[in-house]
């Protein structure tokens, strides 16, 4: 590459609401790979960091009264990646042999995890989005590790027909990866997605996801960067996950987030300390489908 400074590139059209705090965590997972105790390997994430021209110093801004969102969310970044890396694996290992990852947005486990052989891995999201992370990718001659499809779909409308057309196989055993999406949902959006999921998975599918409960500190930091981010938290499916989960007919395994990281060896993500006055709750969570009663 030659000396010349080129311009830096303006910011993605489509970073605006869910898309910007998806980028949010990109940095995190950025951050997260730069350390020596790292809990996963994002080499990507900083690509795409550099290549949408953003500055994100002011996510780190805090209100007078906490913390920045980047320092609140942090540690629960890197435990979720983490925990949903091992989920995926171990259920593709077990007899899912493809992988649907709902509302995609930058993640690269297509071409981050050493899938098994045969895995078909299909990343959901809008156009603008996967074409995005697609130039950046294309850039450094990223290789997926395994049969990669990407959907541009609206989660919002059909994904399931464009899920369909791209060569999803509905009798087949399912992994479905919903990281960050629950809490963008209503109540009746939440209880909608899991409709569609269930109608589409096969005996022996799996749903690897994450949930998390806003509070005061947290509303805060985002409003100290827009007003449309506090509007995102739409609180999801009621209940709690294992309630809502067994209410769709599946089998959960729910765990709170702070036990997840102290048994990475990571303090309890600030977001939820429970030892912090009104914190919110934060879950991960596999669930497998039996199949449908008759």
């Amino acid at each position: 590459m030659s000396g010349v400074r080129t311009q830096q590139p303006e910011a993605p059209a489509f970073l605006s609401g869910i898309d910007r705090t998806a980028f949010g965590s990109v940095v995190l997972r950025a951050e997260e790979s730069g350390r020596p105790d790292r809990l996963f390997n994002d080499p990507y994430a900083r690509l795409f960091v550099d290549a949408a021209g953003v500055d994100w110093s002011r996510w780190s801004n805090a209100p007078a009264t906490g913390w920045g969102l980047l320092e609140l969310l942090a540690d629960q970044v890197a435990v979720r990646t983490r925990f949903l890396d091992e989920a995926s694996l171990e259920a593709t290992q077990s007899g899912c042999g493809q992988v649907v990852i709902v509302g995609a947005g930058m993640d690269t486990r297509a071409f981050r995890l050493n899938w098994p052989a045969d895995t078909r891995v299909f990343d959901v999201d809008v156009a603008d989005v996967l074409a995005f992370r697609s130039t950046a990718l294309a850039k450094v001659r990223a290789v997926p590790r395994c049969h990669h499809v990407e959907v541009a779909a609206d989660l919002n409308g059909d994904w399931a027909t464009a899920l369909y057309e791209a060569g999803f196989q509905p009798q087949l055993p399912t992994v479905w990866l919903a990281e960050g999406i629950l809490y963008s949902l209503s109540a009746s959006e939440a209880d909608r997605f899991l409709r569609t999921l269930t109608g589409l998975s096969a005996p022996g599918s799996v749903l690897a996801a994450d949930h998390i409960e806003d509070w005061d500190t947290l509303r805060a930091a985002r409003a100290a960067i827009s007003a449309e981010l506090v509007t995102l938290w739409r609180g999801g499916p009621t209940g709690g996950p294992d309630s809502w989960l067994r209410g769709h007919g599946w089998q959960p395994t729910v765990r709170e987030i702070d036990a997840v990281a102290v048994a990475y060896g990571r303090p309890v993500p600030l977001a939820f300390d429970p030892t912090l006055h009104g914190s919110g709750r934060a879950w991960l969570f596999t669930a497998r489908f039996p199949g449908r009663t008759p």
